[in-house]
């Protein structure tokens, strides 16, 4: 497995920034499997979105202590409340997928369904990358 590119997935899959993709494309142009980068960097990416989520499950009122995370968190807020569940599938987009994490937790949104949809959209995005390689 490669741990870089796992810790790099997770840690820019929480409120953390950062850039997996770039990793990811480097990684296939060294000529790493691509299945096996696929999968490395959607499991750390999905993990580090269920840290997201726990953080919005289990801490609720920290949630809201800066301006900025007060901001994200009511765009990811109202886009949830428009879309409902399926807007996970957009977790892997830049500014509100995180957010939308967070605020799944604060719902308590099921673990499994939140699971599933997070998983297959940021599949599908690293997926799309590697066959865009």
């Amino acid at each position: 497995m490669d741990w870089t590119l796992f810790g790099s997935a997770l840690l820019s899959s929480t409120l953390f920034p950062g850039g997996s993709e770039a990793l990811l494309l480097y990684r296939l142009h060294q000529g790493a499997d691509p299945f096996a980068s696929v999968a490395t960097a959607t499991v750390g990416n999905v993990l580090g979105s269920l840290i997201t989520y726990g953080m919005g499950r289990f801490g609720r009122q920290a949630v809201r202590r800066s301006e900025k995370a007060e901001l994200r968190a009511a765009r990811a807020e109202r886009w949830f409340a428009r879309y409902g569940r399926p807007s996970l599938l957009f977790a892997w987009l830049p500014v509100v997928g995180d957010p939308l994490c967070l605020v799944a937790g604060v719902l308590r949104v099921g673990v499994p369904v939140f699971l599933l949809l997070v998983t297959l959209g940021k599949l599908g995005r690293y997926a799309a990358l590697a066959w865009l390689m």
